[in-house]
Parts: C-alpha cells; structure tokens; sequence
C-alpha cells in the first residue's frame, strides 16, 4: 500500500475527489504569483504574510505526514514550497 493509504487511485472515493479538486485549485492559485515573483524577481506580498504562510503550511505537510494523509500533505507541501520561492524572493529582493 506504500506510504500513503489510499494511494494515486487506490480507492478513490467521492471524499478524495473533492479533496483533490480543492487541492488543485489551492495550489493553482500559487502559481501565477509564484511565476510573477520568479520572473520579475519581485514580490509584492506583505513579508508577514508569507512568514506565517510558510510556517504554517510547513507545519500542516508535517502533520499530514504523520496522518498519512496523501492529499492534505500533497497540498501543503506544494503550498510550502511556492510560498517559500516567494519569500526567498522577498528577502533577496534589492530595494530602490
């Protein structure tokens, strides 16, 4: 069964569905301003914002993790790291 219960397609039931769906479009929602600050090399987001975002996000992947739950760890772990590149970006970005 692997690490996750459930698996890619193992079981797939009504819950899962929705929970992908809503996983797709959470982390879609990342990916134009992910795109944006990585290509302008500029984020706009508030610094605090994007602090708690990665705490957070990083906090629940590792709670899904030890719930082995595949969908809520995929989410917040791809939610982490586009975050992330933005608050590298925020905190390398030359002022002026």
């Amino acid at each position: 069964m692997g690490f996750f219960h459930g698996g890619w397609g193992e079981n797939m039931n009504g819950a899962a569905l929705i929970g992908l769906a809503g996983m797709l479009l959470l982390v879609g929602s990342w990916i134009p301003q992910t795109v944006e600050t990585i290509r302008t090399r500029h984020c706009p987001l508030n610094l605090q914002f994007i602090v708690i975002y990665v705490t957070a996000s990083t906090l629940l992947t590792l709670y899904a993790y030890f719930q082995r739950d595949w969908i809520f760890f995929a989410l917040n772990f791809l939610a982490a790291l586009q975050s992330a590149i933005n608050l590298v970006v925020k905190l390398t970005e030359k002022k002026g």
